[in-house]
């Protein structure tokens, strides 16, 4: 499944990220999982390397994950909703989230998750078409598609405020992380 998608995508000119990426961003980790992380987009580690969140905000994300008893590669598979790395890692424009959407759908429907985790701003308007936020939203379950979804704060935020502290964001996403956890083992 990821092979055809990576396939097709390499090929994809919809937007001009295109003529600016390194490789095309398809996924990480299990197929066949239940739960389902997306990102942004990639970042010049994830470009070169052409797999989602392996930089350090993907190394932050990976610790929260195994301290919830989450394996990356067994219980999760991970993508971005845009598949290419916008110039200087700005965020990805409006066009661009729409020009990826249909890559994005067709791994929502060959992975077919029971639960997503949307890590960020960019991940939430993307699926839930809800701007802004975070703070509030971050921990709050809501529901798209029949499935479950649980917004948390992206990893690259949690680099920049890295306070352990109980409250702080690391701790609040360790939270949310254990609540998909307990989700995912009542199913």
């Amino acid at each position: 499944m990821t092979g055809s998608i990576l396939e097709a995508c390499s090929d994809c000119k919809a937007c001009d990220l295109a003529t600016t990426r390194q490789t095309v961003v398809i996924s990480r980790g299990n197929p066949e999982a239940d739960l389902m992380l997306i990102g942004e987009a990639p970042g010049a580690q994830e470009d070169m390397q052409g797999l989602p969140f392996v930089g350090r905000s993907g190394r932050a994300l990976d610790q929260l994950l195994r301290e919830v008893d989450l394996d990356p590669a067994r219980d999760l598979y991970i993508c971005n909703a845009v598949k290419c790395r916008p110039p200087n890692n700005r965020r990805p424009k409006k066009a661009e989230l729409a020009a990826c959407r249909s890559w994005l759908d067709l791994q929502l429907a060959a992975v077919d998750p029971k639960v997503i985790v949307l890590t960020g701003a960019t991940a939430v308007e993307a699926i839930l078409g809800i701007k802004g936020g975070m703070t509030q939203l971050r921990g709050q379950w809501q529901a798209w598609s029949g499935r479950a979804v649980m917004p948390i704060f992206h990893p690259s935020y949690l680099l920049r405020n890295p306070s352990k502290a109980a409250g702080a964001p690391i701790d609040l996403t360790r939270q949310d992380l254990a609540a998909v956890r307990r989700r995912l083992c009542e199913r």
